[in-house]
């Protein structure tokens, strides 16, 4: 139980790791902007747009993954193979942001997909 819960954490705090690119580009445009940061991320462009894509999807997977995770924990269903689930989504998202910041559009889509398959498969070990 112990690792799926590290990596329910490490999900959760996956948005503030992913912020630091998004905050790092926004200084070199012009200093960032803490009055109004959402304007200045609308302006950037490259890799400060998709650090900001990146970001939020760090948001969007925690609302996957949290749910699935919090549902295996409630039923007793954690074993080694959900443990392994939880794990192979962490890497798959960190992977994923990577490909994200470098424009690897292609990989990052197959990791991104690899995570969500991860999730189901906790919905088949369950209820299958």
């Amino acid at each position: 139980m112990t690792i799926v819960v590290i990596c329910m954490a490490i999900v959760v705090f996956m948005p503030m790791l992913a912020k630091v690119p998004l905050a790092l580009m926004m200084n070199k445009s012009g200093g960032y902007d803490n009055r109004m940061p959402r304007e200045q991320q609308k302006a950037l462009k490259g890799l400060g747009a998709r650090a900001k894509a990146a970001h939020e999807n760090c948001f969007e997977a925690t609302t996957f993954f949290a749910p699935t995770v919090l549902l295996v924990l409630a039923l007793n269903a954690v074993n080694d193979t959900t443990a392994y689930l939880c794990i192979a989504f962490v890497v798959c998202r960190l992977v994923y942001l990577a490909c994200y910041w470098a424009d690897w559009h292609l990989a990052r889509s197959v990791f991104w997909g690899i995570g969500m398959i991860t999730i189901a498969a906790h919905y088949f070990l369950i209820f299958g």
